[in-house]
């Protein structure tokens, strides 16, 4: 566990902002909290805070957009995915603008702002949208990597960022591709496919099931939409059942992404771990991941279930 999250996406958009006069951060009323608000005194002019207006801060990134800039406009992933999903739509999406939304802080990590400001739809909303990316890392080491190729990426993209440090999955011989999952452990029983926080929950699962001698293959599905079709029908051929892993809601998320791909392609069992038809509550992250059943042991049980299901 290294740095937080923000302010490796902080440093990386200073990079983009010295070498490239179109790069502008919009942000509303949560740069200190996003990590951006010492952009403000070295590019004054392209650090711009549109105060507590989170869908003008949308339509103001599309506007920059459109005459040539390149805007990361950043807050709460809920104020992105729901306050401002109608200027997310039509500004963005149906206007066709190179806009990246950065949503901050989702599901678990909210931790005690509580169920108001829990991004749990976020991944639902945005993968509706035609042409949407939605990323999520997993921790510095991929972040660093994904945030050249998001910036090359021509077209609106949405990064699922926790702001906070989060432990190290990936080692200096990492080389990331926003397009093509992870295949971060190889195993024969059972696949596990998990994003973001989840991922390092899952290799501690893997630990869990191999005392039982239960081999888990773990899949870093980085990138929700659009899906690496082939890594993942790949894996569940080899495994014959799956597990997803998310910090979101079971609806429309991870799971729904996964098995509408399996449902048409290659049905197998899949038992879904996420956040399943509540709200979100105040509290610290360990005692969410466990309110939630989001804990290594319950990607385990989880596991096993989808096993005994295949036979």
């Amino acid at each position: 566990m290294s740095r937080e999250l923000r302010a490796v996406f902080a440093d990386k958009l200073r990079e983009f902002m010295a070498e490239d006069e179109r790069v502008v951060v919009v942000d509303a009323d949560l740069a200190r909290a996003s990590g951006t608000l010492a952009l403000r005194e070295q590019f004054p002019d392209r650090a711009i805070d549109v105060g507590v207006a989170e869908a003008n801060m949308v339509s103001v990134a599309a506007g920059l957009a459109s005459y040539g800039f390149l805007p990361f406009c950043t807050t709460f992933s809920p104020f992105l995915a729901r306050r401002a999903c109608d200027q997310v739509a039509l500004s963005v999406v149906y206007a066709k603008q190179n806009v990246k939304l950065v949503g901050t802080d989702p599901g678990v990590t909210a931790e005690l702002n509580g169920g108001t400001h829990y991004g749990l739809e976020d991944i639902s909303i945005m993968r509706s949208f035609v042409d949407m990316v939605v990323f999520e890392p997993v921790d510095e080491t991929q972040l660093e990597q994904a945030m050249p190729q998001i910036l090359a990426y021509e077209g609106p993209l949405y990064i699922r960022l926790a702001r906070k440090p989060q432990p190290d999955v990936f080692g200096a011989d990492y080389k990331f591709d926003l397009f093509k999952a992870d295949l971060v452990k190889e195993g024969a029983d059972v696949t596990i496919f998990a994003s973001g926080i989840m991922v390092h929950e899952s290799l501690e699962a893997a630990k869990l099931l191999a005392e039982e001698g239960i081999s888990a293959e773990i899949i870093n599905v980085h990138t929700i939409k659009p899906l690496d079709q082939e890594t993942i029908l790949s894996s569940v051929k080899k495994t014959g059942c799956a597990v997803t892993a998310e910090n979101h809601s079971t609806v429309g998320g991870l799971y729904s992404a996964i098995t509408e791909l399996l449902c048409g392609e290659y049905p197998v069992p899949v038992k879904a771990i996420g956040i399943d038809n509540v709200f979100g509550q105040v509290g610290k992250i360990p005692y969410l991941m466990e309110e939630f059943k989001l804990r290594a042991i319950d990607i385990a049980e989880a596991c096993k279930a989808s096993i005994e299901r295949k036979g």
